[in-house]
């Protein structure tokens, strides 16, 4: 009598199956060998592997032991996954009157390969525990053990363990060390969408009472009772607990939080910038306050070390010269709202990607996507001569010495302060006042010397150019005006040093008559001296002003004219002067 060693290929529907998932089952023998290459690659179509041992049979153990085990090991490791395994015991039908079970005789194994899920007995001929073989099988698959508990040591993984204490960080909405009942009804809608009824809560509390030490304190659970908690769970077969409350917060398999997670995919177009919602820093400010644990609107470096440590690092290097800081250089509440608004601007991938990390995401709120807004483009705000915008973004051009850096440092009240020279970048925000009391965030940023040229080559992508000249030194306007030639953008002129003697500028013009010319405002006049604070304000103001409504920036008959003196005769004593003007660019 001919029979086959394998059956054919099934498939399971969905609606089937406990998990909801279609599992297509191949059958496999070494007796209908094809070859190496076709061997690892049907191998390495496989989510899950089914052992299938004879329990009456020492030979067939032995086989999954010395060659199977190994085989499937050696896949797993060259394509760096970790395949789960299940042994299933079959024809124990013949083994009905042993008083000792065979699945003692797989323990060893089980403890040498852990990648093996667990062991089922079963019966072919008598269909016991054929439906929960494949239960168990797909249950490995989408809840797989492996990653999160290690049965020789008793206890949870460090990458598990880490990653629930961040999940319990987050949940800790008043920062005091403990989940309370209401955190930990928080904490059941946001990962199973319903509440914890109070008897259950008081089981499982009265469970971790009676087997951890400390795991319940003044009647809320530590993190140490949270760890416990997880850990029973796998201990009793439901790690889908663990894993719904993981996957809930973005991690994948390999317990990392996955790149959909942290980076949902955002379309930004050029001359578009992206900004926080009111949502989104509702919720960053609510960090503050929760890491602000002597409510002094300050952040010390503990404090903020802390708020991040459910992130890899802090994404802020020395910001002490970009935002308002304390006396010490501590984040204030100001600060850190304009070192979030900036760092969006400026990096808004790097910075949704934090937003993911510190927990934002949830189904109330959704994504990050939710925390953000990306303005219209540039260019529509010019040619509708207002901007929508709650950033704004002004490039500082200048010839060195022209006092750039002072300029941008009073913007948030500070003198000199050291600049790394590698960027040859200074940058600074601060939320400003302006008309009819509006706000909005004015950010300065140095065009240094070593990247004038690139920036000027690239064109403008900033909602005000400020050039600044040095009011005490004949030569620097001419090199200011160079500069604004070439810009394409509304822009103003800024006499740096007022507080020194003026002196005539080396130029066929004034800076008024040149900016009169020009189609721009007159120039404003600046002093960085600590005690015009009142005058350096307004001056920050008229900027703000300049950027949200261009045509300010700009006489209404010659918008964004450029102009180049081609002739020049200049008539003494009652003579009239003749000027050509050429146009370098219209207005849009």
């Amino acid at each position: 009598v001919s029979t086959q060693s394998t059956g054919e290929e099934i498939t399971i529907h969905a609606d089937v199956t406990p998990e909801g998932v279609p599992t297509h089952i191949v059958d496999f023998s070494s007796r209908e060998y094809m070859g190496e290459e076709y061997f690892n690659k049907e191998m390495q179509r496989a989510h899950v592997f089914c052992l299938v041992y004879a329990v009456d049979d020492e030979k067939s153990l032995e086989s999954i032991r010395s060659y199977w085990l190994p085989k499937i090991r050696e896949i797993n490791d060259g394509d760096n996954l970790c395949r789960p395994v299940i042994l299933v015991g079959n024809k124990d039908d013949l083994l009905l009157d042993l008083d000792e079970s065979p699945l003692e005789s797989v323990l060893p194994l089980m403890n040498e390969y852990p990648e093996i899920e667990t062991c089922v007995e079963c019966s072919a001929k008598r269909l016991k525990n054929i439906s929960e073989l494949f239960f168990y099988a797909q249950k490995a698959v989408l809840h797989p053990t492996a990653p999160l508990y290690s049965p020789d040591l008793g206890k949870l993984k460090p990458a598990c363990a880490e990653a629930l204490r961040r999940v319990f960080r987050i949940c800790d909405m008043d920062n005091d060390g403990f989940l309370s009942d209401h955190e930990l009804n928080e904490f059941q809608k946001r990962c199973f969408n319903a509440p914890l009824p109070q008897s259950n809560l008081m089981e499982v509390k009265n469970l971790i009472k009676k087997y951890c030490d400390n795991g319940i304190v003044d009647n809320k659970m530590s993190e140490v009772g949270f760890l416990f908690l997880h850990t029973i769970f796998i201990q009793k077969g439901r790690h889908e607990t663990t894993w719904t409350v993981l996957r809930k917060f973005g991690y994948t398999d390999q317990l990392e939080v996955s790149d959909d997670y942290l980076r949902p995919d955002l379309h930004v177009e050029e001359g578009s910038s992206v900004e926080l919602t009111e949502e989104g820093l509702e919720y960053l400010v609510g960090l503050f306050q929760k890491h602000d644990m002597d409510k002094d609107g300050i952040l010390s470096p503990s404090e903020l070390a802390n708020l991040f440590s459910v992130c890899p690092n802090i994404p802020w290097g020395d910001f002490s010269a970009s935002v308002m800081t304390s006396e010490m250089g501590w984040l204030t509440h100001e600060g850190y709202e304009a070192l979030w608004t900036l760092n969006m601007l400026l990096y808004p991938e790097h910075t949704m990607e934090y937003l993911g990390y510190l927990g934002y995401n949830s189904d109330t709120r959704g994504n990050q996507l939710t925390a953000v807004q990306v303005t219209p483009p540039r260019q529509e705000d010019f040619k509708r001569q207002v901007s929508c915008r709650n950033v704004l973004l002004s490039y500082v051009f200048g010839a060195k010495g022209s006092g750039k850096s002072c300029f941008i440092n009073r913007l948030i009240k500070k003198g000199e302060i050291e600049i790394s020279p590698e960027t040859d970048r200074h940058i600074c925000i601060n939320k400003i006042r302006y008309q009819a009391q509006q706000e909005k965030y004015l950010i300065l940023q140095e065009v240094g010397t070593l990247d004038q040229e690139e920036v000027l080559e690239k064109g403008g992508d900033c909602d005000l150019a400020i050039v600044l000249y040095d009011t005490s030194r004949p030569d620097s306007f001419s090199k200011a005006v160079e500069i604004q030639e070439r810009l394409d953008v509304p822009s103003v002129f800024i006499g740096t040093k007022s507080d020194k003697s003026s002196v005539k500028q080396d130029y066929d013009y004034t800076p008024e008559q040149y900016s009169q010319m020009a189609g721009l405002p007159p120039p404003l006049f600046f002093s960085a001296t600590p005690d015009r604070e009142s005058a350096q304000l307004k001056i920050f103001q008229t900027c703000v002003l300049f950027a949200s409504h261009p045509f300010q920036a700009q006489t209404q008959t010659m918008p964004f004219a450029k102009i180049a003196t081609t002739a020049a005769a200049v008539a003494v004593a009652g003579v009239a002067a003749f000027f050509l003007f050429r146009y370098v660019r219209a207005g849009r």
